[in-house]
């Protein structure tokens, strides 16, 4: 266990007495380190392990073509993609456990492309001069990359930056001895959702898919958890999707900061991953709470979920955009789509008697969303809400047959 190797990733010619220190924390609590060097113009102290030249090299290119490019942006997009590739072939070679990458702007942009290229469950973490920034847009984000704030440590070492660097050099190594990796060889299924005052079906779905042997991982659908869920996607994680709560796409459509970003409902497609989609909520637009009501929603219902999240409730014409989004996204799959369309509503404020109830209106998205859906998406419409029985029995109704069918292995 103590036997954990931290791959530390910088600029070494101008913070080399920083990464020098993360490296000597990690060691000092019986770690390993190996050190990648990002830098372009300038060189470290003494040799690192991978050299600004094995960096550029392993992305197709050379430390004389990102001088040439005379951009400082292009020249470290060079060098990004490079450490991207090196660190993703490293991890392969069993080189490492965890990695660490420190920097400001640069470094963190940088940062981002090479936790983005390592798979899920791999300790990352990004000691920034910008950490929860939001500069950092939650589509870069991978999954699961933790980011320390580099407190008073633009140049040189203080007891400041200290507490931050030891912080972070603490955590990795940690992280390293005591993660414990998915496992490859259990089927896992994604699975969307708000929390149960809204949502209901992961409280009847989790425990019969995990009957049928699949683990389920359920993500919260406010932004960055959409952004996980895309992120895994993405990379082929899933045996099927539940992606039942869709709400993040029309955040993005209607401008919402609270987004999993413009390939929201794409990436399981894209990858041909069996999908059972129902759009979740799709009659409100999370905001901010804490930050003024923007303009173009004062007219409307709202609700107040928590001092940090306040929910808007769409008009008609708002709800058809949404709908005209789903059908864009899903036909961009190159799999089996199952769209679940239950009649008497989406989520459990809009039942008969609740408050946000408005049935002419859930008949028109209903509608607009079936006369958009792409001929590779198959329409089933319930006579039932979302959180009763019949919905999640539906749900595992058409899982059970694509299992029949070998359509999920």
């Amino acid at each position: 266990m103590m036997n954990k190797t931290i791959l530390v990733i910088g600029t070494y010619d101008t913070k080399d007495d920083e990464l020098g220190f993360l490296a000597e924390v990690i060691q000092a609590q019986g770690g390993q380190v190996v050190t990648m060097d990002v830098s372009v113009l300038g060189d470290p102290s003494k040799p690192t392990d991978y050299s600004k030249h094995d960096v550029a090299q392993e992305g197709g290119s050379s430390i004389q073509a990102a001088v040439a490019s005379g951009n400082e942006n292009q020249a470290m997009q060079i060098m990004a993609t490079g450490a991207a590739l090196l660190a993703a072939r490293l991890f392969t070679e069993g080189r490492f456990h965890g990695l660490i990458v420190l920097g400001g702007t640069m470094g963190t942009d940088l940062a981002l492309d090479v936790c983005s290229a390592v798979p899920l469950g791999v300790p990352k973490y990004i000691v920034s001069t910008v950490s929860f920034s939001p500069l950092i847009p939650a589509e870069r984000l991978a999954a699961d990359t933790q980011m320390i704030l580099w407190a008073g440590g633009l140049y040189g070492l203080n007891s400041v930056c200290k507490a931050s660097l030891s912080q972070a050099a603490g955590a990795v190594l940690g992280a390293a001895r005591a993660v414990q990796m998915p496992d490859p060889d259990k089927p896992l299924i994604g699975m969307t959702s708000l929390g149960t005052s809204a949502l209901k079906y992961v409280i009847p779905l989790k425990p019969a898919l995990e009957a049928r042997g699949f683990e389920v991982a359920v993500f919260h659908a406010t932004g960055m958890g959409g952004r996980a869920f895309e992120s895994l996607a993405g990379q082929g994680a899933f045996a099927c999707v539940f992606d039942l709560c869709t709400q993040e796409l029309g955040n993005h459509v209607h401008g919402s900061n609270i987004s999993a970003g413009a390939d929201r409902l794409t990436n399981a497609g894209l990858n041909g991953t069996p999908q059972i989609v129902a759009p979740g909520c799709y009659d409100l637009v999370d905001i901010v709470g804490w930050q003024p009501l923007p303009d173009k929603w004062s007219d409307h219902l709202k609700h107040e979920h928590n001092r940090l999240l306040t929910s808007i409730v769409l008009n008609d014409d708002e709800r058809r955009l949404v709908a005209h989004a789903h059908g864009a996204q899903l036909a961009k799959a190159t799999g089996p789509v199952a769209m679940l369309l239950p009649e008497k509503g989406l989520g459990e404020w809009d039942r008969a008697g609740a408050d946000l109830h408005n049935q002419a209106g859930l008949n028109a998205f209903l509608l607009e969303l079936e006369q958009t859906l792409p001929g590779n998406v198959i329409a089933h419409r319930i006579e039932c809400h979302i959180n009763d029985a019949e919905f999640a029995d539906k749900a595992l109704e058409i899982f059970d047959d694509w299992r029949a069918k070998g359509v999920i292995a």
